[in-house]
């Protein structure tokens, strides 16, 4: 079955945004999350902080895109709530060690914790709505 309709046929709360609405959100939210990461690594590894600074922003990198194939590849839902709990966390982990260094980049992950909050919430209910089917 391809991926659209296995989504379509899965149980999901009635104010679930359109898949394009989503799609929109991620094309506004990435060149923030590149430019903000790319700028904690660059100074990380220029060793004008420490290079642990790049720990949860390295982790968090991983699992945001690892969510669309566990989700959408492996059809994964209960994996996939675990993955956004780990994106969401590791966004506040962010903002807590950038936030000594560089206050612009803790503040410009204010629209990403936002965004990852509400769906983190849209997964968590998708779960439960699903939880125990096939």
């Amino acid at each position: 079955m391809p991926w659209i309709e296995w989504y379509d046929n899965l149980a999901k709360p009635s104010w679930t945004p359109a898949p394009a609405t989503i799609g929109l959100i991620w094309m506004l939210l990435y060149p923030v999350i590149v430019i903000s990461f790319g700028f904690v690594f660059l100074k990380a590894f220029q060793g004008m902080v420490p290079r642990s600074l790049a720990v949860p922003f390295a982790i968090n990198l991983v699992a945001n895109l690892l969510f669309m194939p566990i989700f959408s590849g492996m059809r994964s839902v209960p994996l996939a709530a675990v993955d956004i709990l780990i994106v969401w966390g590791t966004i506040i982990w962010c903002v807590v060690a950038v936030w000594p260094h560089f206050k612009s980049v803790a503040v410009a992950q204010g629209p990403y914790f936002v965004w990852v909050s509400i769906a983190m919430v849209l997964q968590m209910s998708i779960t439960w709505m699903n939880w125990g089917k096939s």
